[in-house]
């Protein structure tokens, strides 16, 4: 049975708060971190392609670490058979969501016919949920924008999301500013055009049968009034420590991840690979700078190991009353 059979579960679900999916940054490494700041959170995987799960290797893009959970798998796709391949393939590895990508406007996604163009198709992803839903008993959510190119009308997005809930799909991510696909890069589209929380509080208000999460712009994971979670996501990742959850100082935020970064290094990760995400988590604080240089110029060395870790934390030496 597929997940919109069983709305109890859903309801035992909290996406009060979630770190975005982000290319090239939100990886496995990533979000051990991330976890080490906070215990509830709700972390998502870079956007992994249907084709690449198909034809890929498979281990790969889809191992995690226990300790990340609750994680979300997003997809990149658009055929309904491909979809609810990946989605079982994600549900047997131990993912707690799958996601899909309504939203990425760059031009790959584009010429493989997912992410935000997807946005002019609603009854292709009604189909792919639907796919999805009857071959997976964890949840099926999407996240998408509030419109593309000259199709933002308040309408479009309306009919957007009635059409893709007829699947079952009850909870959106909504990026609350519209893609233009033509003219615009990746990174433009992140600033150029405007936000507009509004247009989502008045998705709630007319559907509030459906979860509804809002992302875009958010510096902060504190609640917005009338939605029913925040997701935050270049913010959370330069500032980590808005993640916190109280649990932890940094330097034991850290120290946490010391078996963590032995086990990864005796595999054969670089250091690099996992402290790159660690930069910013003093920032603001006394040591911020020699902490970010001595990873830089010394975590991505051949032979750097946990030493070196160590010894950047060694150079932070924060008074007590600014250490939480």
């Amino acid at each position: 049975l597929g997940f919109v059979r069983c709305p109890a579960y859903l309801h035992a679900m909290s996406w009060r708060t979630s770190v975005a999916p982000m290319m090239d940054w939100t990886d496995r490494h990533c979000r051990v971190f991330h976890r080490a700041l906070n215990s509830d959170v709700r972390l998502y995987t870079e956007m992994v392609t249907t084709g690449a799960l198909r034809h890929g290797d498979q281990p790969r893009h889809l191992d995690f670490s226990k300790v990340e959970h609750p994680v979300a798998l997003q997809l990149g796709g658009s055929e309904p058979g491909e979809l609810a391949f990946s989605a079982q393939l994600g549900e047997r590895w131990g993912y707690d969501e799958i996601n899909l990508n309504c939203g990425c406007p760059s031009d790959r996604v584009q010429s493989g016919r997912f992410g935000a163009c997807l946005m002019a198709e609603p009854e292709t992803v009604r189909d792919g949920c639907t796919a999805m839903l009857d071959a997976v008993s964890i949840p099926v959510t999407v996240k998408c924008r509030i419109g593309i190119d000259d199709q933002d009308a308040e309408a479009d997005f309306n009919r957007f999301i009635d059409i893709v809930a007829e699947s079952g799909v009850q909870v959106f991510i909504v990026h609350a500013r519209k893609a233009w696909l033509q003219g615009l890069s990746p990174k433009e589209n992140r600033d150029i055009p405007p936000l507009d929380y509004d247009r989502v509080v008045r998705l709630k208000q007319r559907r509030p049968d459906l979860t509804i999460i809002l992302n875009g712009g958010l510096k902060t994971f504190d609640p917005y009034p009338d939605l029913d979670g925040v997701m935050v996501g270049r913010e959370a990742y330069a500032n980590p420590w808005i993640l916190s959850d109280g649990r932890r100082d940094r330097h034991e935020v850290i120290e946490s991840l010391y078996a963590y970064v032995s086990d990864q290094l005796a595999q054969g990760v670089p250091l690099g690979a996992m402290t790159r995400h660690m930069l910013g988590l003093f920032n603001g604080l006394p040591g911020a700078r020699a902490w970010r240089r001595y990873l830089s110029e010394n975590a991505f060395k051949k032979e750097a190991g946990l030493e070196v870790l160590q010894q950047a934390l060694s150079l932070v030496q924060i008074p007590q009353s600014q250490a939480a």
